[in-house]
């Protein structure tokens, strides 16, 4: 304890603060993660199903949902922040703290983890598809019995690499006012000039992102064939 007071005096100062901005980074992290890994999932199913060549192929569909995730995917998720603020404010009531950075990290996070679902089911060997078709399985038997049971590892590899880049948005959406680490490394540590606080918070981002790689790898290890 006398260590930490040592290296981190202002951090340690600050110790309810500092609590509370690791659970709202954590908050923001679980919440827009859940619901963009749902919404990139379904998003990565229609685009694997109706690219040409696809089980249900379909070039209008696809050619729009690939438009719309390049140009989501191209916006710089600061000018989101600010550009979402008015739908913000109207779905949650608030476009600041921790409830009015959610929206923003859910757009901001979808379309990237619809190409990682994308990518990683189609990786599947077209020839388990092909021998599933001749069995006569149709496209909602492909989609959960080839499709996502076959691409789990790869699946879970891009929501490990999704989660970390989630975790470092959090902290840009805190460093404009969007609560959590950022908001704490921002606040009482740059604005302030109090260095450790800044220190602390960088530490325990990376301690999260750890542990998301290791959980990761984990899962990846286990399902991998």
């Amino acid at each position: 304890m006398n260590l930490l007071q040592t290296l981190f005096p202002n951090t340690m100062d600050k110790i309810p603060e500092f609590l509370e901005s690791i659970a709202e980074t954590l908050q923001m992290t679980a919440v827009s993660g859940i619901v963009s890994f749902a919404l990139g999932l379904v998003l990565g199913i229609v685009l694997i199903v109706t690219k040409k060549g696809g089980i249900l192929e379909n070039r209008i569909i696809y050619s729009v949902l690939d438009k719309c995730i390049n140009i989501l995917r191209s916006v710089p998720f600061v000018i989101l922040l600010t550009a979402l603020m008015p739908f913000t404010r109207a779905v949650v009531g608030t476009a600041i703290g921790t409830k009015g950075a959610i929206i923003p990290l859910i757009v901001g996070t979808t379309p990237f983890f619809a190409r990682q679902a994308e990518a990683a089911m189609a990786e599947v060997d077209p020839g388990l598809i092909e021998a599933a078709q001749s069995m006569g399985d149709g496209p909602g038997d492909l989609i959960f019995n080839i499709y996502l049971r076959e691409s789990i590892p790869a699946l879970t590899r891009g929501a490990t690499i999704t989660l970390i880049s989630l975790i470092g948005l959090t902290a840009m959406a805190g460093a404009v006012g969007g609560g959590g680490l950022g908001n704490f490394a921002v606040m009482w540590g740059h604005q302030r000039g109090k260095t450790d606080a800044t220190y602390a918070a960088l530490i325990v981002i990376l301690l999260i992102v750890f542990t998301v790689q290791a959980v990761g790898n984990f899962i990846i290890r286990k399902t991998a064939h």
